[in-house]
């Protein structure tokens, strides 16, 4: 589980919690109402469904959850260490080595660019077929999850709006009775609240979360890329090492380098 996410989104509703206790309020009142709940949560959502095709619909569950588990956690300073030893034996032994190696690969990305250099193929071509690949790979993922959630941030206040207005047309038929005003009056507002907060703490914050692994998926592919590339040319692995370790924050870079001389 993604720590920075789950600190995050419970850190948020525990401050809005005691801002409210502080204010003289109870946490109980922002569900005392479960309608407004189901318009601003339940009408964002399908409102943010529209936009989107039937297959999408069906991975809502799988973008939540990459979300919220860290589950492309790539092991970028292994990946390195694999790349260079694969290098060093195509320097040695031969391109045609390296389908042995492949087997070792679980990566299908990395395993078809590998294929590719043994089978001969041009390097401008390898390149071409890659990019593309990682180019469309980071559109899909932007045209689905990172374009649903980011929907539904926008429609949820305005569906809590739609939720006040509902309230105070209802409000407006019982003046006859001054005294419910107040209560009444408060939980029309529930609904905008309720908006206002699933959009702030949960859609958009979500949305920002899969855009984040989008590049870092981007980035580790591109990675990938130029390490295929650097095997092909027959690089040495010091020089493929060092390449691809350029790929690496500062300090991960300079742990990947003392180990390497280890």
């Amino acid at each position: 589980m993604d720590l920075a996410t789950v600190i995050g989104l419970v850190g948020a509703l525990v401050i809005v919690t005691l801002t409210m206790i502080i204010d003289g309020g109870s946490p109980v009142e922002l569900f005392a109402h479960p309608q407004a709940l189901l318009l601003t949560f339940g009408g964002a959502l399908l409102a943010a469904a529209v936009a989107q095709p039937m297959k999408h619909l069906t991975q809502i569950p799988k973008w939540f959850m990459v979300a919220i588990f860290d589950r492309n956690k790539f092991d970028t300073e292994g990946t390195i260490i694999l790349l260079a030893s694969m290098a060093d034996k195509a320097r040695r032994e031969g391109l045609l080595a390296l389908e042995e190696e492949i087997k070792k690969v679980d990566n299908d990305f990395l395993k078809r660019g590998i294929m590719m250099v043994v089978d001969g193929v041009d390097p401008a071509q390898v390149r071409a077929i890659l990019e593309i690949e990682i180019k469309h790979t980071f559109e899909r993922h932007e045209e689905g999850g990172i374009s649903f959630l980011n929907a539904a941030g926008g429609y949820g206040p305005t569906m809590g709006i739609i939720g006040t207005v509902m309230g105070l047309v209802s409000i407006l038929k019982q003046l006859s009775d001054p005294t419910s005003l107040g209560p009444k009056i408060a939980a029309a507002f529930l609904a905008t609240l309720w908006g206002i907060l699933s959009a702030n703490m949960i859609w958009l914050p979500l949305a920002g979360k899969l855009a984040f692994r989008n590049h870092e998926e981007s980035n580790y592919y591109r990675m990938l890329l130029e390490g295929i590339l650097a095997l092909q040319a027959g690089e040495n692995p010091r020089v493929v090492r060092d390449k691809l370790s350029a790929f690496l924050p500062p300090r991960e870079r300079a742990e990947e380098s003392a180990e390497a001389k280890a």
